[in-house]
């Protein structure tokens, strides 16, 4: 929202009365009982600006595109392989079972699973090519988006469930907060989700 929008936002609100404003503490300002409503409309200006400089940058994801770390074929438990992320973040790619899985790895070395596996779905499951990260206005990642392929339907194995997995990125909490269904406007569902998430829970196993 542009600093116009928010001007006519506010000058949308009642008008005060010579009259009110005397009552009010004679300041020039609205009086008292609008002032909660206000200070609501600037928070969700300011919020809705903030949202708009986020921007997506993709890294991808995927054996090929990424080191690997572990492989059955070396005889190891299990596959896993680096990938570059964004602004010294990266991500490992997990796979056991047929199930596979992502963890969130900071620039501090700190590692963050999202147990996908669980929080997601526990059905046999791939992640997408690539990972889109949403950054601020600096550059620094606040949020992760992926998408989830889950076979669910034991009777229709290679029927997939394409899930988006939104995931915050605080300080504090690297996890995923939502779970978007397939439809006409996941990927838009999914950023405003993203934008929102640090203020979100984390998802909680079903």
């Amino acid at each position: 929202m542009s600093g116009a929008t928010v001007g006519a936002a506010l000058r949308g609100r009642p008008s005060f009365g010579p009259g009110i404003i005397r009552r009010a503490g004679g300041h020039g300002g609205p009086p008292l009982q609008y002032v909660p409503r206000l200070v609501m409309i600037l928070l969700t200006c300011v919020a809705a600006v903030a949202a708009q400089e986020n921007r997506s940058v993709y890294t991808p994801i995927g054996d090929k595109q990424c080191r690997t770390l572990k492989s059955a074929e070396a005889g190891d438990d299990g596959f896993e392989a680096r990938c570059r992320g964004t602004a010294g973040y990266s991500l490992i790619l997990s796979e056991g079972d047929l199930r596979q899985n992502l963890t969130v790895i900071t620039p501090k070395g700190a590692e963050h699973s999202l147990e996908l596996w669980t929080v997601v779905s526990s059905g046999f499951s791939s992640v997408g090519p690539k990972a889109e990260w949403r950054l601020n206005g600096k550059g620094a990642p606040v949020a992760l988006i992926i998408r989830y392929n889950a076979s669910e339907d034991p009777e229709a194995p290679n029927k997939l469930m394409s899930y988006l997995a939104v995931t915050k990125i605080t300080a504090n909490e690297i996890c995923v907060t939502e779970r978007i269904s397939p439809g006409p406007k996941a990927n838009e569902d999914a950023r405003r989700a993203a934008d929102a998430a640090a203020s979100k829970p984390c998802l909680k196993q079903p």
